[in-house]
């Protein structure tokens, strides 16, 4: 799926973006709202509309799913199809679906977790990265995530800051630990650069 997005397509706004958040939300004077899910991290990286939906493709595998009503997989690429056309809701589904099948799907795990921060619900994402560890305490697309989940939808730095340490211990040379390092970055930046920004405040929602 595109899940993968939410790790990488923000990497080239994240630092930006964590850093204007950072000062902007030190000045006493000045009401900060933390960047939205879909403008801060959308899918395509770019704010433009989502893909068109493949309808023949998504009856091909619903029914095959219902032919085949023990095989994950299925439901994970249904769930993909739906992720990457923006449907969120329609994607959690899927992957509730699979994981009932094959609770020890850790990437489907996650991707669960990342549809349910992309549908506003930031306390639901972090409980199902939780489940992912469970599986594999290691796994360091979850823990990235976990990162972005804390800083952008619980506004919780210090949070964020420990998720992504341990992407840096865990997988130091790897493409999430690139972007954990901007998260990193950001945040330091942030701080070093204290109150006196003139930085303006993350996009919102349409943006």
């Amino acid at each position: 799926m595109r899940s993968d997005s939410v790790v990488f397509g923000i990497a080239g706004i994240f630092f930006g973006v964590l850093v204007g958040w950072i000062i902007g939300s030190q000045r006493a004077t000045v009401v900060q709202t933390p960047p939205a899910p879909t403008a801060a991290t959308a899918p395509s990286g770019s704010g433009q509309a989502a893909p068109a939906f493949d309808e023949a493709r998504a009856a091909q595998l619903k029914a095959s799913a219902d032919r085949n009503p023990s095989d994950a997989e299925i439901r994970v690429q249904l769930g993909n199809i739906y992720f990457d056309a923006e449907r969120y809701d329609d994607a959690s589904q899927w992957y509730e679906q699979a994981l009932k099948i094959d609770p020890k799907n850790v990437n489907a795990s996650t991707d669960l977790g990342i549809a349910y921060y992309y549908a506003n619900q930031p306390d639901r994402a972090l409980a199902q990265f939780d489940r992912s560890l469970a599986i594999d305490p290691k796994h360091s697309k979850t823990l990235l995530n976990i990162g972005i989940v804390r800083a952008f939808g619980k506004q919780d730095i210090d949070g964020a800051e420990k998720a992504w340490q341990r992407v840096l211990e865990l997988a130091p040379n790897t493409p999430e630990a690139d972007v954990a390092r901007k998260g990193l970055e950001g945040i330091r930046a942030g701080h070093g650069q204290g109150g006196t920004s003139t930085t303006s405040k993350p996009p919102g929602p349409g943006d």
